[in-house]
């Protein structure tokens, strides 16, 4: 891999790490400010329409990382469907809450808030916080609360699909891939040839509306 080629792969994975950090800093404040035991963002997979943890903190977080289920499941499918935020002080008395997907994570949650994540008119995933203390009332402050937490969630995840879709296009067979190794062949090349080159994408810009 040449060095321009070596160098832009290099800023799209510095991107993602970036994004990444974002949301796991989100999670971790949010299970502070609403003293959880637990907080995730889950991420759609829209190719193989699965739910998948992008970032945990508090239980399950060494392991939840990567793991998928259905998009249909449980409280966290309900809200990413309906895009409606979800509040649940006892989850087994709820018809909605799924004991098996729950138990498939190595956590059983007793109450949890959800909301969805939502950029445009897109759904991209949901933010979750898991048990606050059971003598703590929800209030329609920390409603407005958990909304800007999801908002930020929100905006972290869609920069973290799209730098994942600028490496998939770098490394990939299409248009930007191609353009990539065009470039990396310019820059390797010897001083006539790439003059000769350079002079034919001037031409090409000139031309092309």
């Amino acid at each position: 891999m040449s060095e321009l080629n070596a160098a832009v792969a290099a800023g799209v994975l510095g991107a993602e790490d970036a994004y990444r950090s974002l949301l796991t800093a989100t999670v971790e404040v949010a299970r502070g400010i609403f003293n959880a035991k637990a907080s995730s963002v889950l991420l759609l997979d829209a190719g193989t329409d699965e739910l998948v943890f992008e970032a945990v903190a508090g239980a399950g977080a060494s392991e939840l990382i990567g793991r998928r289920f259905p998009s249909s499941t449980g409280v966290a499918g309900w809200v990413l469907v309906t895009r409606q935020p979800l509040v649940l002080d006892d989850v087994a008395a709820d018809t909605r809450f799924s004991q098996e997907a729950a138990e498939s994570t190595g956590f059983v949650p007793k109450g949890l808030m959800a909301a969805p994540l939502l950029v445009e008119e897109r759904a991209l995933g949901v933010l979750e916080v898991l048990d606050r203390p059971s003598e703590t009332r929800f209030t329609l402050a920390e409603m407005d609360l958990l909304g800007l937490f999801a908002n930020q969630a929100a905006v972290a995840l869609d920069l973290l699909q799209r730098a994942r879709r600028a490496r998939a296009a770098l490394d990939g067979d299409g248009e930007l891939g191609a353009l990539a190794r065009i470039a990396a062949r310019i820059e390797s090349a010897g001083d006539e040839s790439r003059a000769a080159a350079l002079d034919l994408l001037r031409a090409l810009d000139r031309l092309l509306p």
